[in-house]
């Protein structure tokens, strides 16, 4: 599946990705200080981008079967990093949200080296790195959304991944304390 999904983010046309930004519909904006990423949201039309959906549809499965997650969805998109591309430290849930329970990063770069930067720095106190994670293809790194900040160091070569979020129904998955 990593080939296959290699050859397909490699097979597009400069247009098709759009500039990353930050937020949601009305907070969207686009902060080229924070992040210069830029992404193609997957679709279940395309043969190979459904392969990769279906594999995280078996994962969602497993994960609410095995630890009783409530997961609802998924959605993920292509990340491109052209030379000199980074995200800077942030959480994926978005602040006042639930809604995103699990981030998954899925690297797409084969024969990469530890010189070409884009690493994914995980946090877990906000300070100190816990962890630097090289985007080797074919791995896949699943962590918790509203837990650990990370960033994406400035990448020196082009760079590939499918980013995504497991959700849960914001609705449903909101807590509702007994009552007193």
């Amino acid at each position: 599946m990593s080939d296959a999904l290699f050859t397909r983010i490699a097979s597009f046309e400069d247009e098709v990705f759009k500039p990353a930004g930050v937020g949601r519909a009305g907070e969207f904006q686009l902060n080229p200080f924070v992040r210069n990423d830029e992404i193609r949201w997957l679709a279940a039309s395309d043969e190979v981008e459904a392969s990769y959906l279906g594999w995280m549809e078996k994962l969602r499965t497993g994960l609410n079967r095995r630890l009783f997650m409530g997961l609802f969805d998924y959605e993920c998109h292509f990340a491109r990093y052209v030379p000199g591309a980074f995200y800077k430290k942030h959480l994926d849930a978005f602040k006042g949200r639930t809604n995103r329970v699990l981030s998954t990063v899925f690297y797409l770069n084969p024969n990469w080296a530890l010189t070409d930067g884009g690493h994914l720095v995980m946090f877990e106190d906000d300070v100190e790195p816990i962890a630097k994670i090289s985007p080797l293809m074919g791995t896949l790194v699943v962590f918790l959304s509203d837990r650990f900040p990370h960033e994406v160091t400035t990448a020196s070569r082009l760079r590939y991944s499918i980013a995504g979020w497991f959700r849960v129904n914001a609705t449903l998955g909101a807590r509702i304390d007994p009552p007193q």
